[in-house]
């Protein structure tokens, strides 16, 4: 029997941190989500691309790493830029870098929306999530939600895997 099949299925104590992990999360999400709709008419994952992108030093991302940090498939990234893009948040150029790769760069209009929504993004997060909590236990809380999401990122689900380059591709045996 494989160790894994050893092992009882969750404990009682596994089962309410994952179901408390969950509704917690679903209850802050569509708080945010109504937030971002009412303040800049934007989608969780736009706000999220709209923040990454202002907080990049330039301003820039390449799509992959856009993929890869918000953990969205490659191709549902690509509407919701071409969405942002229609709406003059964001532009999209050919990187600089790889003339395949497409860079995506917050516009002056995107970050006024980001300016606009980050109060009530802001007030939302320290109402329903900080307020209950004291200092020390957001830092027990990031230590512990970070430990996860690192252990997470060693197992990527396929939209969150970063890409190979061409280069890593040709250095393994089968070219995948």
């Amino acid at each position: 029997m494989p160790a894994d099949e050893a092992r009882p299925l969750l404990d009682p104590v596994e089962l309410d941190a994952y179901f408390a992990l969950i509704e917690v999360s679903s209850l802050l999400r569509h708080t945010v989500e109504q937030q971002l709709r009412e303040a800049g008419d934007l989608s969780y994952v736009q706000f999220q691309l709209l923040a990454t992108l202002g907080d990049a030093p330039d301003g820039s991302r390449r799509m992959t790493e856009l993929a890869d940090g918000v953990v969205y498939s490659r191709s549902g990234l690509t509407y919701q830029v071409g969405l942002l893009e229609r709406a003059g948040l964001v532009a999209r150029s050919t990187s600089s870098e790889d003339e395949r790769g497409v860079t995506v760069t917050v516009t002056d209009a995107g970050r006024a929306v980001l300016a606009r929504v980050f109060p009530g993004h802001v007030a939302v997060l320290r109402e329903l999530f900080l307020e209950p909590l004291g200092h020390d236990d957001i830092e027990a809380l990031s230590r512990v939600l970070a430990r996860v999401r690192d252990h997470m990122r060693t197992i990527p689900p396929r939209s969150a895997r970063p890409r190979r380059t061409r280069a890593a591709r040709r250095d393994t045996p089968s070219g995948d």
